[in-house]
């Protein structure tokens, strides 16, 4: 399943568990930047010229430029990392302005991301975290990578790619670096590219994690977070508020509760890694 058949799907789930029917109740007006984020702006003003009533975004990085285009049109966010650090909203019991929805977590889960690695790999001294240059990352995401590295004495490698042919690049860069795991951040061109990451990853004999399952599903070893679909389908708590006349500035931001550990056995045979007991036993579920 692509993200975006999962984006519709939830979503539409979630508008439904609240009675509504698409066609008879709402109208909804799809806009995809299929990893192009200098036509986030473009997709907003269309949105905004169409009077839409609310705005509901599946990526965190659309948020802000949206905002800048609209200040007056209810904005649902369904996953952005530290809204308030990055100053999307004033703060998470009272956002303030148009925007509300969703927080991730993945900043505070880094430390978790770590020492399942370190689980699956205990001689674990090298790690490399992937990234897309052209996303401008929160800080406190990329702090706690460095100081958890640094706490627990395993040097961390940045690499970098925002295309087929640098993601191949970061792979042979990683050879070099001689790494021994890899974080895959979950921004859109990378969680897009999700199965060649995960080949690629397989080739290099790099066990890997993602905060997404679906990630695990096209191939990686490992994913610690939470769900996308939950969020899609919880953002229509937010529109079913907002038509009964609720301000987006004041329905709090809610932060993710669950959070869901998933294992490629497959996968990890191909990495000839014997996953541990412990580790197995953490996992919600284990995708043969």
């Amino acid at each position: 399943m692509s993200i975006e058949s999962t984006v519709l799907n939830e979503f539409l789930r979630g508008m439904r568990e609240f009675g509504y029917v698409e066609g008879r109740d709402f109208v909804m007006e799809w806009r995809f930047a299929e990893t192009r984020y200098d036509r986030f702006a473009t997709l907003a003003r269309e949105l905004v010229q169409l009077n839409v009533d609310v705005i509901v975004l599946a990526a965190g990085n659309a948020v802000r430029p949206t905002q800048q285009v609209t200040s007056t049109i209810p904005i649902v966010m369904t996953g952005s990392t530290d809204p308030v650090g990055t100053g999307l909203v004033d703060s998470l019991a009272r956002p303030g302005a148009n925007t509300t929805g969703l927080s991730s977590a993945a900043a505070d889960t880094i430390p978790k991301l770590f020492d399942l690695l370190k689980m699956a790999v205990p001689h674990l001294s090298r790690l490399a975290i992937l990234v897309n240059p052209r996303i401008r990352y929160p800080q406190r995401l990329l702090e706690n990578a460095e100081a958890t590295a640094q706490s627990l004495g395993i040097a961390l490698a940045r690499m970098e790619a925002d295309s087929v042919e640098t993601l191949e690049e970061a792979f042979y860069a990683m050879g070099r670096e001689r790494v021994d795991a890899l974080i895959v951040t979950g921004e859109p061109f990378l969680l897009t590219h999700r199965r060649m990451i995960a080949r690629l990853a397989r080739l290099h004999k790099l066990p890997s994690i993602c905060w997404y399952r679906e990630y695990v599903e096209a191939g990686g070893l490992m994913s610690y977070g939470e769900r996308l679909g939950d969020h899609l389908r919880r953002a229509a708590y937010f529109v079913d508020r907002i038509f009964k006349g609720t301000a987006p500035a004041d329905l709090p931001i809610e932060q993710p509760t669950r959070f869901y550990l998933s294992l490629n056995r497959k996968t990890a045979d191909a990495l000839g890694l014997a996953i541990s007991p412990q580790l197995l036993a953490l996992a919600d579920d284990v995708i043969e």
